[in-house]
């Protein structure tokens, strides 16, 4: 079939979409409001349905009295049961898929409802609209004259009563189509091996001599993946490997703290980056323009949203608001209600309006990832953007980073330490500080209130991590590859001394 004919089919299916889209970027809190509905409808036969008397709820008011807002802690239980073949309880339709994801303070991982109806309505649905997305303000692509290289996890069977669990990215392949394995590139044979080290030089080897157009995956894993790829083909940038690569696909973790490296790796003038942000428990948004780091938030994949201002976040006044009541430029936690029966779940992520017409979109961080010991409010968003300025100004490159607090001991006052492992190393670590600390200042008012005249907070601390430092605590955690990553920030020192106990 020639490229013209497929981008013609493509267009096609895009006009067809395109119209829906419309629909929920005109009247995109009616859309949110009646998706609401035909959720609590579908569901109102299952024990929860039952317990909450969903049958009743007849508006957003009685909907959020009615039914509690948890996290995954408070939904553990009932998840269990349903991993262990009780059907009907959370979403009426059986569920044999669970995403694997980090732990939270009761357990060692999360183990994520997936639905056929979340995997087909919300996961694959947001893979074709991004393709859709990025061919409609690209009309000349070549993309499907090669492959699609992409780096998912590795998939685990949980063997008693037929349910399967495993990465996300793991599910989303063991379920596609057979002529989707086509068009990418590793086979799903390499792509599910469990062995991470081993399955990283298996992608190497089946992809160097693929005509790959494009990457998809987390950027720091990609990144790891990439520089293998140029160790052992001898080559000094991508292009020379795939000469008709033009686009990476990211999402995961910030591209923030990459960009320079892959600028480096992928020197091509209108090389293009998209950005989308998916989640174990759904796919939330699209980058719908080129050259942008804003995300249409998408509404219409059987995800009801819900947001709390950070402010009043884990306090006796925590209070979700529709999408109608968000404001731009404010900091809030994401609450959903899905289509694979989570209802008014904490995701543990933040983000921030940049757009209300449509309603777009930046990620800012975790609700656990940050540092407010002192009342500075110091976000990931803030910590990624300073160190972007900062390595371009010193020419140095980043690995990866974390940060914890230097409690305050009788009359010393308070500190952040950082602990960041480079690439490139600044030549002068303490001019780097000052820049890094002058950064953050211009960046957070908080942070610049607590650090004046060091009233109580004394200038950071920044430790220069060994190389291979945080690749070897990820390995020592079991942690290697999906979408295992470095803790940020943390309210605590429990990472970062784990991590200097192994730098020493």
């Amino acid at each position: 079939m020639s490229i013209p004919l497929v981008n013609s089919i493509a267009s096609w299916f895009l006009k067809k979409r395109f119209h829906q889209i419309e629909l929920f970027l005109k009247y995109p809190n009616e859309v949110q409001n009646e998706l609401l509905f035909s959720l609590l409808d579908f569901a109102k036969h299952t024990e929860i349905g039952k317990q909450y008397d969903f049958n009743s709820i007849k508006n957003y008011k009685t909907f959020t009295e009615r039914i509690p807002i948890k996290n995954y802690d408070g939904w553990q239980d009932i998840i269990e049961r349903s991993r262990l073949g009780e059907n009907n309880i959370f979403w009426p339709t059986p569920i044999k898929w669970f995403a694997k994801s980090s732990g939270t303070t009761r357990s060692r991982s999360k183990f994520i409802p997936v639905s056929p109806e979340s995997l087909e309505d919300c996961h694959y649905a947001a893979s074709k609209d991004l393709l859709c997305m990025y061919l409609n303000n690209n009309e000349d692509s070549q993309l499907f004259t090669g492959k699609s290289l992409r780096l998912g996890g590795s998939k685990e069977l949980y063997r008693e009563n037929g349910t399967v669990f495993g990465d996300l990215s793991a599910i989303l392949i063991d379920n596609m189509p057979f002529w989707a394995e086509f068009s990418s590139t590793p086979s799903n044979k390499v792509s599910l091996m469990s062995d991470w080290e081993h399955k990283m030089q298996a992608i190497v080897n089946e992809t160097i001599n693929e005509n790959v157009t494009s990457l998809a995956g987390v950027p720091s894993w990609m990144l790891v993946l990439l520089n293998q790829v140029l160790e052992t083909t001898g080559k000094s940038n991508l292009l020379e490997v795939w000469p008709n690569l033009e686009v990476y696909f990211h999402g995961g973790v910030s591209f923030t703290p990459y960009t320079n490296q892959y600028k480096n790796i992928l020197p091509k003038r209108g090389f293009k980056y998209y950005e989308i942000y998916n989640a174990s428990e759904g796919f939330f948004a699209i980058q719908d323009q080129n050259n942008s780091n804003e995300l249409l938030l998408m509404l219409d994949y059987g995800i009801f949203y819900e947001f709390i201002p950070m402010t009043l976040y884990d306090t006796p006044k925590e209070k979700a608001i529709p999408l109608g009541e968000v404001e731009l430029n404010v900091n809030y936690a994401i609450i959903i209600t899905t289509n694979a029966g989570l209802w008014r779940y904490k995701v543990g992520d933040t983000i921030r309006f940049t757009s209300l017409n449509p309603y777009r979109i930046k990620i800012s961080g975790r609700t656990k990832h940050h540092i407010n010991v002192f009342g500075e409010e110091l976000i990931i968003e803030n910590a990624e953007v300073a160190l972007k300025k900062v390595c371009k100004r010193t020419k140095a490159e980043i690995v990866d980073f974390t940060a914890a607090p230097i409690f305050m001991d009788g009359k010393a006052k308070g500190a952040h330490e950082w602990l960041i492992e480079f690439k490139t190393p600044p030549k002068d670590i303490d001019y780097f500080t000052e820049l890094f600390d002058n950064a953050l200042k211009a960046l957070n008012s908080d942070y610049e209130a607590k650090r004046y005249n060091n009233l109580t907070l004394n200038k950071p601390t920044i430790n220069v991590a060994r190389h291979n430092l945080f690749y070897d605590w990820l390995k020592q955690n079991n942690k290697l590859g999906g979408q295992h990553k470095i803790p940020r920030l943390s309210n605590t020192r429990t990472y970062l001394e784990a991590l200097l106990k192994l730098d020493s």
